[in-house]
């Protein structure tokens, strides 16, 4: 399958996730960092959890794209395919379940704010974000037993590609997991969620239009991620188990999914408000602190 995929396409496809999401994302975990040491809320906690799942991911790109520009061939240690390999796919479903717990938290808090403001303190969601993280990572196991487990083990070139009859026995049911329990679940969720806010919000006349537009946008940016970036991917696992392959194009919709980096600023700014009080308050004003204060001291130091 890897012979049939155009490494230069999918080379081009990481360098544009990396160059953008890096950058992006960094001024983000500044941002929330900055943010939860003042005052922290949940979506906060979430959405930082979510950057440094996004920067997980763009740190070990750079060895996808050494794979891509060998021409989809592995050249490294076979110990680090598996480490690139769990934390690659791991991390897109990690992502993909934050999410689902942002949209969720925002009902909450539109819906019920009373339960909002006792429920959901930091301890909870904190515990919430090492859950998310544990099923991730559980899941991608698969990675290293289908690599590595004496009696599925084969001799390939490629990087979880190519697969024999044995491994793909048992990956494609497992994938077909992946596509109900992480991707089709968190979309019904999402969807759900962010429909009964905006109803709510707008039933309401007293919420300003800002809000109102607000709610819309981080609503149909987290729609995005997983129509554009999550979805069509996990669609070729259900592809995969009705023909019993791998298909593919497979490799192109996972390339869709390295997007998701570069999509989920959109989402930090529309749900929380880090980057405006990071950007304004935080950095801005004590900028301007700071030159007043030196203006003050100028006189009575001459």
């Amino acid at each position: 399958m890897a012979n049939m995929v155009n490494g230069n396409v999918i080379l081009s496809g990481y360098i544009i996730s990396f160059l953008i999401g890096l950058p992006a994302n960094l001024l983000a975990l500044y941002a929330f960092i900055v943010k939860i040491h003042s005052k922290p809320h949940p979506t906060d906690i979430l959405l930082l959890n979510l950057t440094v799942s996004d920067l997980l991911f763009l740190i070990i790109l750079p060895l996808k794209m050494y794979e891509a520009a060998s021409d989809m061939e592995w050249k490294l240690p076979k110990v680090l395919c598996s480490i690139t390999t769990f934390v690659f796919f791991s991390t897109i479903y990690t992502s993909s379940l934050l999410l689902m717990a942002v949209s969720v938290v925002r009902y909450i808090g539109v819906a019920f704010p009373v339960a909002y403001h006792q429920m959901l303190k930091s301890a909870y969601i904190i515990v919430i974000c090492a859950v998310i993280w544990l099923i991730s990572g559980a899941h991608c196991t698969i990675s290293f037993i289908s690599i590595h487990h004496p009696s599925l083990a084969s001799n390939t070139s490629v990087c979880y590609e190519n697969f024999t009859d044995k491994q793909l026995d048992i990956l494609l049911p497992v994938r077909l997991e992946f596509f109900v329990v992480l991707c089709l679940v968190p979309l019904i969720i999402c969807v759900y969620c962010y429909l009964q806010c905006i109803y709510i919000l707008y039933s309401r006349p007293r919420i300003s239009r800002m809000q109102k537009q607000k709610a819309i946008g981080m609503a149909l940016g987290t729609l995005a991620v997983f129509l554009i970036c999550v979805l069509p991917y996990n669609v070729s696992h259900l592809f995969g188990f009705i023909q019993s392959k791998s298909p593919t194009w497979r490799y192109y919709t996972l390339l869709l999914s390295t997007f998701n980096t570069c999509i989920d600023p959109i989402i930090f700014y529309f749900s929380s408000s880090a980057f405006r009080c990071t950007g304004e308050k935080s950095i801005f004003r004590k900028r301007k602190l700071a030159a007043s204060e030196l203006q003050m001291q100028a006189p009575s130091s001459s």
